[in-house]
C-alpha cells in the first residue's frame, strides 16, 4: 500500500507542480526525504522571501505555486507577503510542517497550536487533516481551491509523522482528478450590458488585473476600439491590463474616492472589468460616482461584486464575458481618443538621477517583451507614463502595498518566464524588507536585472506625510545603505549607476548576462 509521501508526490507531479519554494525546519524534513529528481527545490533564507518568490512564480505562470513553511513561526514570517498574494488572487498552495500528532496537545516546541486559524483571513481555505489518510485528499482540495475562481492562497498544516503512514486503498483516486470552471453570463445578461454600452453617450472603461490574469488584454483592446472608449487602469493596479501606448489609454486612476470621481467626471457609464470597485488608499472623501453616472462591474470574484458600494455587477469569467459581449457591440461613430503626449526628460541632480530619466532609459533599452516587477511606490505614475508595456503579463505590483514583494517576486517571475527578461524596479526602503532574496538569486543564477532606486527615504510615506500634514514624524528616512556591497556579500554582481552613461552601460551588461545583476541608482526624491 503506498505511503502518504508517495501519493502526495504523485499528485503534485500529475498537477504539474514540480517546484517547491521553501525554508525547511525539522517538521518539514520527512516530507523532503527522498526528494524526487524531477522536482526542483528553491530555498529562500526567510519565509517572506519564500512566499514572495512563489507569488511571482504563480502570477507569471498562471499555475499554482507550492510553498513549504516551518510550523507557526515560518507561517508568521510569511504572512506579510500573503497580504499581497490575497489581493492579487495568487494561487498559492501553502503547506506547513506540524509537530508529531501526539505532541500537539501538550504544546511542545514547534507545535502549531490551532494551525488552521493562524493564516486567516489571508487564505481562501485553511485545514489540518484529522488523520494521515486524509492528507492526499486535503492537498488535492488545496490545489483545486487555489486554482478555482477567485483564485487565492490556501493553507494545509501536516503533522510530520503522517508522511510515512499508509495512505489507504482509495488514496490514488485523488491523483487524476480534474476540475474545470465555466462561468459565462446568460444571453439576457449579455444583451443588457451590450445595450447599455451601445446606448451610452460618453462611456469609459476601467480595467484591472483580472483582465491580464485571464489573458483578456486583446479582447479589452477590441472593445475599446469598437466603442472608441477612453481606458483607465484601476487604482493601484497589480498588473497591466491594457497596452499603455495605445491611443485609448488615459493612465492609472488614483486610489482615492474624490480623485477617482474627478477623473471620471462627465462620463454617463463607467464599465469596470476585472478590478474591485474600487481599491482606495489615500483618505480623500467625496462622492463615489460623478453626477449622472452609472456603473457596471464585470468580475470573476463574487466577494468583490458584493462589497462594492455602488453600481450593478455581473459575476463570471472575465475572458469568456468579453468574448461573448464583443459580437453584440456596435462600432461607434465617436472619434478615437488621441494618444497621450510623451512627457519630456527632466533635469538630473549631481550624482543622482531623476526617476523619470531612469524610466526613459529603461524604455529605450529594454526588450519589447520585458517584464517589470515594480515596487517603488512613490514613482507609480511616472513609471506608467514613461515605460511602454505592450505584451500581456508585462507588469506586476504588490496588490496590497505590503513592502518586500519586489525582489523575491522578480526572481519568481523570472523562474516562471525564463525566455523573457525580468526587470525589478525596487525602492531602497522596499528592498530592505527582503534583501536575503539576493542569496537565492545568486545560488540559482536567476538572470533578473534588479534596479534599486535609492533616494534614502520612504518616498510614498513622505507623500502621505505631506497630505496628512504631519511634518515632524520620525523614522521616514533610510540613509547610508550600500546595496552594491550587500549584493556582493550575497554573491550577486552589482553596479553603481550615478550617471546616465553608467546606467546605460549597466543595463546593456545586465541584459546580456546569464545571471543576476543589481544596479544601484541614486535618485532624486519625487
Amino acid at each position: 500500500m503506498p505511503s502518504v509521501h508517495a501519493v502526495t508526490y504523485s499528485l503534485l507531479r500529475h498537477q504539474g507542480i514540480t517546484t517547491v519554494f521553501g525554508n525547511p525546519g525539522s517538521n518539514e524534513l520527512p516530507f523532503l526525504k527522498g526528494f524526487p529528481e524531477d522536482f526542483r527545490y528553491v530555498l529562500g533564507l526567510h519565509e517572506g522571501v519564500v512566499a514572495g518568490m512563489a507569488d511571482g512564480y504563480a502570477l507569471a505562470s498562471g499555475k499554482p505555486a507550492f510553498i513549504n513553511l516551518h510550523a507557526a513561526a515560518g507561517t508568521g514570517n510569511a504572512m506579510g507577503a500573503l497580504t499581497n498574494a490575497w489581493y492579487s488572487h495568487s494561487p498559492l498552495v501553502i503547506t506547513a510542517g506540524q509537530q508529531a500528532r501526539s505532541m500537539i496537545g501538550v504544546e511542545s516546541m514547534l507545535a502549531n497550536v490551532d494551525a488552521p486559524q493562524l493564516p486567516k483571513p489571508l487564505v481562501k481555505w485553511s485545514y489540518e487533516p484529522a488523520c494521515p489518510e486524509d492528507v492526499p485528499r486535503a492537498l488535492s482540495q488545496a490545489i483545486h481551491s487555489a486554482s478555482l475562481p477567485p483564485r487565492g492562497p490556501v493553507y494545509v498544516s501536516i503533522p510530520h509523522d503522517d508522511w510515512d503512514r499508509e495512505a489507504g486503498d482509495d488514496a490514488a483516486l485523488v491523483i487524476e482528478r480534474e476540475i474545470a470552471h465555466a462561468g459565462v453570463p446568460s444571453f439576457e445578461q449579455l444583451e443588457r450590458l451590450a445595450q447599455r454600452l451601445n446606448a451610452a453617450e460618453n462611456p469609459v472603461l476601467v480595467l484591472g488585473p483580472e483582465v491580464d490574469a485571464r489573458q483578456a488584454n486583446g479582447l479589452a483592446v477590441e472593445l475599446a476600439e469598437r466603442l472608441c472608449l477612453p481606458v483607465w487602469v484601476a487604482p493601484s493596479a497589480s498588473r497591466c491590463p491594457f497596452p499603455n501606448r495605445h491611443p485609448c489609454f488615459r493612465g492609472v486612476l488614483p486610489a482615492a474616492i474624490a480623485g477617482i470621481t474627478a477623473h471620471l467626471e462627465g462620463h454617463d457609464l463607467i464599465v469596470v472589468v476585472g478590478a474591485p470597485v474600487f481599491r482606495y488608499h489615500k483618505y480623500a472623501p467625496g462622492r463615489y460616482l460623478p453626477e449622472g453616472a452609472g456603473l457596471v462591474h464585470v468580475t470573476g470574484d463574487a466577494n468583490e461584486a458584493a462589497r462594492a458600494p455602488m453600481g450593478d455587477a455581473l459575476v463570471g469569467d472575465v475572458h469568456a464575458t468579453l468574448e461573448a459581449l464583443l459580437p453584440r457591440i456596435e462600432q461607434s461613430a465617436r472619434a478615437m481618443p488621441e494618444t497621450l503626449p510623451r512627457p519630456a526628460a527632466v533635469e538630473d541632480g549631481e550624482g543622482r538621477l531623476a526617476p523619470a530619466n531612469v524610466f526613459n532609459t529603461l524604455d529605450m533599452l529594454a526588450p519589447e517583451d520585458a517584464i517589470y516587477v515594480k515596487e517603488s511606490t512613490s514613482t507609480v505614475e511616472i513609471f506608467w507614463e514613461r515605460v511602454g508595456m505592450r505584451e500581456p503579463g508585462s507588469y506586476f505590483f504588490p496588490a496590497a502595498g505590503g513592502l518586500g514583494f519586489g525582489l523575491p517576486a522578480a526572481l519568481g517571475v523570472q523562474l516562471a518566464q525564463p525566455r523573457r527578461q525580468v526587470i525589478g524596479v525596487i525602492g531602497d526602503g522596499s528592498a530592505s524588507y527582503a534583501i536575503t532574496a539576493l542569496w537565492s538569486a545568486a545560488q540559482y543564477r536567476i538572470p533578473a536585472v534588479l534596479i534599486i532606486l535609492k533616494n534614502g527615504t520612504y518616498g510614498a510615506l513622505r507623500g502621505f506625510a505631506r497630505h496628512m500634514k504631519v511634518d515632524d514624524a520620525p523614522g521616514l528616512d533610510v540613509p547610508d545603505i550600500d546595496f552594491c556591497a550587500l549584493a556582493r556579500g550575497y554573491g550577486v554582481e552589482a553596479r553603481l549607476a550615478d550617471t546616465h552613461e553608467a546606467l546605460v552601460q549597466a543595463l546593456q551588461e545586465g541584459f546580456a548576462m546569464d545571471r543576476p545583476l543589481l544596479i544601484e541608482v541614486p535618485t532624486l526624491p519625487t
